[in-house]
């Protein structure tokens, strides 16, 4: 039950960032004796944005022919892991109920090329899990696979997408490796530092492309100016001339 609680993935998500806050201000090494406090700032910012973004817990209802989707912006080579379960609208109380096992999710999550990374139908609870391999905007899409319900029915999705480290379980990689609690610990902040990594080289393509696009518009703006100076210019001959021969014509010059 916790698994869905946004209160209770947020205390952990808060734990993990405030033990990453206090590890980075104790920590006496020649690399932090030599940046400034002002120089910290940004990556503890963005350690902070990480944290409240790592959780993304919710439900929704979906009817018999909607189709949900959500996008979230993902760097590239980043794991993304998407929990979920499907409850079923109950008449007789008002409320829902777990889901019968033969109404399942159809889920297609796309790149932001378009591309089809995953395309298949669930059963009424379970976990999904992709890497992906360019940076951007994904797309998750969600849709009942049956199509013959009892009339008004409705089902309550609950989802829950983790990025990152945070799609990680650390307690089964610890006891895969046999990891001690010292270990454990730095394998997380050495996952963060590369999650950190991974959202600035992200924000650095963001920004990229932002100043192609500003520079792409600025350019389309000169040579739009251009050409309607040249028309103007053309027009302003074309009626000179014209007005000369009518001159002419009347024998006024």
């Amino acid at each position: 039950d916790n698994l869905f609680n946004p209160s209770f993935n947020f205390g952990i998500s808060l734990e993990i960032g405030l033990l990453w806050f206090v590890v980075v201000r104790k920590a006496n090494t020649t690399i932090l004796e030599e940046m400034s406090l002002i120089s910290i700032y940004p990556y503890v910012v963005l350690l902070l944005v990480l944290v409240f973004k790592s959780t993304n817990a919710l439900y929704f209802h979906i009817g018999e022919t909607e189709r949900k989707c959500f996008i979230e912006e993902i760097p590239d080579e980043t794991t993304v892991l998407v929990n979920y379960k499907v409850e079923l609208y109950d008449p007789r109380s008002g409320g829902f109920m777990p889901s019968s096992p033969g109404i399942g999710m159809h889920v297609e999550v796309k790149d932001p090329d378009g591309k089809v990374l995953l395309s298949r139908v669930y059963s009424y609870e379970g976990r999904i899990s992709f890497t992906s391999h360019t940076p951007g905007e994904h797309g998750l899409c969600l849709y009942s696979n049956s199509t013959k319900w009892i009339g008004g029915t409705q089902l309550r999705v609950h989802l829950d997408i983790q990025v990152g480290e945070h799609a990680i379980d650390y307690a089964t990689v610890a006891q895969k490796d046999k990891l001690t609690e010292l270990q454990l610990r730095v394998r997380q902040l050495l996952d963060q530092v590369d999650q950190i990594t991974k959202e600035q080289n992200y924000q650095r393509y963001r920004e990229e492309r932002f100043r192609q696009t500003s520079e792409s518009t600025n350019q389309r703006v000169f040579w739009w100016s251009l050409a309607q100076l040249c028309i103007l210019l053309v027009m302003g001959v074309w009626q000179m001339r014209h007005l000369k021969s009518f001159f002419e014509a009347k024998k006024l010059v």
